[in-house]
């Protein structure tokens, strides 16, 4: 069936066959025909470092329904290049990626050419028959090779494949080493993985030249940030750019970047002038979606005696990929990780050096609860250690040296300001749900069956509702403040237009009940319209947990502003003091004497079709804006302990989850349901983060599980019950007093399960430090620590 345009002589017909309108006044015609959207195909590099000597499209090109093909020299002059600079790591290299390679594809998977066909099986098929002429090169697959003499360089105009060196340094921490009573050290190693959103990475592009306007509907996070660039990368002007971002099934984090090609859609729309639709497969996804946690951490904790923490050290050496990831930078995972271990404890020598180096692999960046999963998993881990070394409890240890209320406001050890966290609390509520002791009986009578059971504790610290300086000063054109606009029907009935984006989490509803609760109005005539960089106002989109703290906080604002109205109005016409007065389920309500009055929808009528019966000095206006953006912190920390049960089957290696609590303090808790289960999905995931997700390369750089039926994820089957317990600290930088909730579940998992199945592996002299906890990898440790005890 034919899509037809039909418009009046005279009218804007943005398409090149608006010459065939007939001259004629007013008259309709029904022969022109809107240009059919098309689908994009990408051909990807094989190899994970090779050279480009050509690329022959000569056969795709005759195939059938096959309209364009392009490469990086056809979209030379549409779309410019870009470099990850952030002006806080003024020394961090920033290599220029495109939206296609140019001369060398460094990672597999990137994209070299795309087809553009009527079909998408067309123009996968057409991808076949493209002929790159590869000529491969040595390939870098970690950071050790990558910092050799001779390690082949990435990027010629770099120096070496390192990108970023940092130190973070409070008192002197080799000094307390050395003259600590106890040391622990180990090294730990986490693998790569993905977000793995249920949901892969889609965009349809739609150009139209005649007015030089984008508009762009994507499976994304931050739809202001990416009217942004696409405007400066294309060229556009920025009013002429629209992105829409529906309902998104899950993002994670993956989906709060530019990704190249979805720019190339973009401006193969631009070339082409009409839509251009790509849906990245699972495949494709795997390959070239944001990957994430590549690090080897080298730790050392010193105590006293007495169980006083003296020292911390540690080293991280960051496994980045290719380029780094655009705009946002890749730093942000080993910056947290510097900054966050050990964090829940008092200690005056702490020292955090980061080494991150280019590699022939995907880019890495920012993936749920970034850094944090590792930063509290390694501290952890050395307290439990240090507990076994120094004979103590390791509840009690951590008790001994946590921050305590009146240590707060502070500025901890690694630079991070913290306004005021619940340490003893969370683990008083932790242990007043867990029967520590019932635990260990249960678990003393079942390895006398042969079973493993073991219990872990994981004290976490969660940076949410990142504040504007992070990126304002960063150079980044990101938003980290938040415009809500209420405009109130003549029905009584209000719609919400505001910045954040809603990817399942349920930000919609959480900021519905904070206006409904507001203006006392029901909630189902509230709309939330968000998500539309041209009818939302200028906000930064869901990411960080930012949407209760940024999100619920000026929409409250916003509310209170129209309430202040609506009872400004009805004090006036009821003569009445306004201070008399409250909106209860939609009616006017006098709170001194009980009586009921007039109605919200009666209110609206009189302010949009009576508005001369009030005084023009009256506060009266039904649409209302609000902005906030908090200004005095970088970060809102929010900060919770988790507790894992798991069984460990000692002959096979499987490890089996059996039951999770999370005890967490985000503040003031909008809507506990939402928070539980945002917890529970977090939760979800640090299993697969503990347990499953790592992505397994050949030695030549290949990926060698690049589908679910060898990238293992959690299903339910794998899923324990998790309980989920709140602690309350409303933070005192905004009225709401909300903290973001969503890393947290993933910040803590896996460092809970590490220590429960190392708890169970204790008896057998098995400490496990490599992520995640594989079968072959326990089964190896078992192994080696069975031959150890064979020599003794």
């Amino acid at each position: 069936m034919k899509t037809v345009l039909r418009a009046p002589i005279g009218a804007a017909v943005p398409r090149d066959r608006a010459k065939r309108l007939l001259a004629g006044r007013g008259r309709f015609v029904d022969d022109i025909h809107l240009p059919r959207m098309v689908h994009m195909a990408f051909v990807r590099s094989p190899h994970a470092h090779a050279r480009i000597a050509g690329i022959d499209t000569s056969a795709a090109a005759t195939m059938p329904g096959v309209i364009r093909i392009v490469t990086a020299a056809d979209l030379a002059a549409v779309v410019s290049p870009w470099r990850p600079t952030h002006n806080r790591f003024p020394t961090m290299a920033a290599p220029e990626q495109s939206a296609l390679a140019t001369d060398t594809a460094r990672f597999q998977g990137e994209a070299v050419a795309a087809v553009v066909a009527s079909t998408r099986a067309q123009a996968e098929d057409a991808c076949e028959a493209i002929i790159v002429d590869w000529e491969p090169l040595e390939q870098v697959g970690d950071l050790a090779s990558a910092l050799a003499v001779d390690a082949p360089r990435i990027h010629k105009e770099m120096a070496s494949n390192l990108a970023f060196e940092s130190e973070v340094a409070t008192g002197d921490a080799e000094v307390a080493l050395a003259r600590a009573d106890v040391v622990i050290e180990r090294t730990f190693r986490f693998h790569r993985h993905t977000g793995v959103s249920l949901e892969t990475r889609g965009i349809l592009a739609d150009y139209d030249p005649s007015e030089q306007r984008l508009t762009v509907h994507q499976s994304h996070q931050t739809p202001h940030q990416q009217q942004d660039l696409y405007a400066r990368l294309l060229g556009l002007p920025e009013h002429k750019v629209r992105v829409v971002c529906p309902d998104v099934g899950g993002a994670f984090g993956l989906k709060h970047h530019l990704y190249p090609d979805e720019l190339a859609a973009c401006a193969a729309a631009v070339l082409l002038g009409r839509p251009v639709k790509f849906i990245a497969d699972r495949l494709e996804s795997f390959l070239s979606d944001i990957h994430c946690r590549d690090h080897e951490v080298h730790a050392r904790m010193g105590f006293a005696n007495d169980g006083t923490i003296v020292g911390l050290a540690i080293e991280d050496r960051f496994n980045a990929g290719a380029y780094g990831q655009y705009p946002r930078s890749s730093i942000a995972e080993g910056n947290q990780i510097t900054r966050l271990t050990g964090a829940p404890y008092r200690m005056a020598h702490y020292n955090a050096k980061l080494k991150m180096a280019f590699l022939n692999r995907g880019v890495l960046g920012h993936i749920r609860a970034v850094g944090h999963p590792i930063a509290a998993a390694v501290a952890e881990a050395l307290i439990d250690l240090g507990a076994r070394k120094l004979n103590c409890d390791a509840l009690a240890l951590r008790r001994q040296n946590y921050l305590a209320d009146a240590d707060f406001p502070l500025t901890s050890a690694g630079g991070v300001a913290f306004e005021k966290l619940s340490f003893m609390q969370c683990l008083d509520k932790a242990l007043s749900l867990v029967d520590v002791d019932q635990v260990r009986r249960e678990q003393a009578d079942l390895r006398a069956k042969g079973i493993h059971r073991g219990i872990g504790f994981n004290t976490f610290v969660e940076l949410t509702a990142i504040g504007p300086e992070y990126y304002g000063e960063g150079g980044q054109h990101i938003s980290a403040q938040e415009t809500c606009l209420l405009r109130m029907e003549a029905s009584g009935q209000v719609r919400i237009h505001i910045g954040t984006t809603d990817q399942g989490q349920g930000i919609d509803t959480g900021i519905q009940q904070v206006v409904a609760g507001v203006l006392g109005i029901p909630l189902d005539d509230i709309e939330v319209i968000s998500g539309d960089s041209a009818l939302s106002p200028m906000g930064g989109g869901s990411w960080g947990s930012r949407g209760a703290a940024l999100g619920g906080e000026v929409a409250m604002q916003a509310a209170r502003t129209l309430r202040t109205n609506l009872l400004s109005m009805a004090g006036f016409l009821l003569q009445k003091s306004a201070n008399d007065l409250d909106v209860i389920d939609g009616v006017v309500v006098d709170t001194v004497r009980g009586s009921r009055h007039m109605t919200v929808a009666e209110l609206a009528k009189i302010g949009h079709f009576r508005p001369y019966t009030l005084p023009p000095d009256l506060p009266s206006d039904l649409t209302v804006t609000a902005r906030y953006g908090s200004r005095d912190r970088m970060f809102l920390a929010g900060n919770g302990i988790q507790v894992a049960i798991v069984d460990v089957d000692i002959r096979t290696g499987f490890v089996q989850p059996v039951r999770h609590l999370v005890v967490h303090d985000c503040g003031r808790v909008l809507n506990p349901l939402l928070v539980r289960e945002q917890i529970r999905g977090g939760v979800v995931q640090g299993i697969g983060t503990a347990l499953y997700e790592e992505f397994r390369y050949a030695d030549n750089g290949a990926l060698l599980n690049a589908s679910f039926a060898d990238y293992l994820v959690p299903m339910a089957g794998e899923m324990p019950d998790i309980e989920v317990a709140h602690i309350e600290t409303p933070t005192e930088t905004s009225e709401l007093g909300a903290k973001g909730a969503g890393e947290a579940g993933l910040a803590g998992a896996v460092g809970a399960i590490l220590n429960a199945v190392n708890d169970a592996l204790a008896p057998i002299g098995v400490f496990m430090t490599e992520v995640p906890l594989t079968p072959p990898r326990i089964l190896a440790a078992i192994d080696r620590a069975q031959m150890d005890a064979s020599k003794v």
